[in-house]
């Protein structure tokens, strides 16, 4: 877990690494150092990342697993990959705020304390505000004790669910430098005995009825799971992380189903809060 000193962000500046073809987690020992931060695959790419320059570890690594290429390297501030300063997110009755915040722990409201590290997830791109309002509009019609979080990067929607009162959450990221992300936000609030962790696919996640399916993921994944018999098992469903005209599709599909689509949130992307008839 990172160790955060008062007001101060996790990293200063960050070396990426963009490696064509996934990166083994048995690799990755060649890589493990304090410098070391972890490896992002985005389908068949990985990302990995430093603290301090590391072209000799990634020149070792290389070396041995042939099949990967570098294609390129960065250097950035960690601000500047995150997407700028970050800020404080008030919604409803709970405020989200990084650990290194000065002045918040003197706030009486008990804050979701969100350490992203390299992931997003910080809670300010539209589909991740987004699904935030969604969730609390949806304690605000009925008693949630229970959730399912597909696509939970940082962890940080199941940590705003278990805020307001969810007992019981499975978090769920195909990432593992997510999930571990997640893991360790879980420790951070103190909601281990609430929140579960996993990484995998969710076309595998097997779960019993939930009071609330939460997927901020891909459209090809999203249109899959939403197609499967299990989506029609959970009582509410918030879904995300959908285009325009993704979303027209995905609408079509929610059609032919026995719901109710009771808000809709649309800017550049598309966001939608739902109730089953079961």
């Amino acid at each position: 877990m990172i160790e955060l000193k008062k007001n101060s962000v996790p990293y200063k500046d960050l070396y990426i690494y963009y490696i064509q073809g996934k990166v083994p987690h048995a690799s990755e020992k060649l890589l493990k150092s304090d410098n070391y931060i972890g490896n992002w695959i985005e389908e068949d790419t990985s990302f990995l990342f430093f603290t301090q320059e590391s072209k000799r570890s990634v020149h070792d690594l290389l070396a041995r697993q042939p099949e990967l290429t570098l294609l390129d390297s960065f250097e950035m501030p960690y601000d500047e990959w995150c997407g700028g300063q970050f800020e404080v997110i008030s919604i409803s009755d709970l405020l989200i705020a990084p650990p290194w915040m000065p002045g918040i722990s003197a706030i009486e409201n008990n804050p979701v304390w969100l350490n992203p590290g390299v992931v997003f997830g910080a809670g300010t791109h539209p589909t991740t505000y987004d699904c935030l309002l969604a969730i609390d509009k949806a304690f605000s019609l009925a008693p949630i004790e229970t959730m399912v979080d597909i696509g939970t990067g940082t962890g940080l929607l199941s940590l705003f669910a278990a805020r307001k009162g969810a007992k019981k959450i499975v978090a769920m990221d195909l990432n593992p430098l997510a999930s571990k992300t997640a893991h360790e936000n879980v420790i951070l609030n103190k909601m281990a005995d609430k929140i579960v962790v996993t990484q995998g696919d969710a076309r595998n996640l097997m779960v019993n009825t939930m009071d609330l399916w939460v997927a901020n993921i891909h459209y090809d994944i999203l249109v899959s799971l939403i197609q499967s018999s299990e989506f029609m098992n959970h009582q509410m469903f918030v879904l995300s992380g959908l285009l325009p005209s993704q979303a027209l599709k995905v609408q079509e599909i929610l059609d032919m189903l026995a719901i109710n689509v009771i808000q809709t949130w649309e800017n550049a992307w598309f966001t939608c809060l739902g109730i089953t008839h079961k």
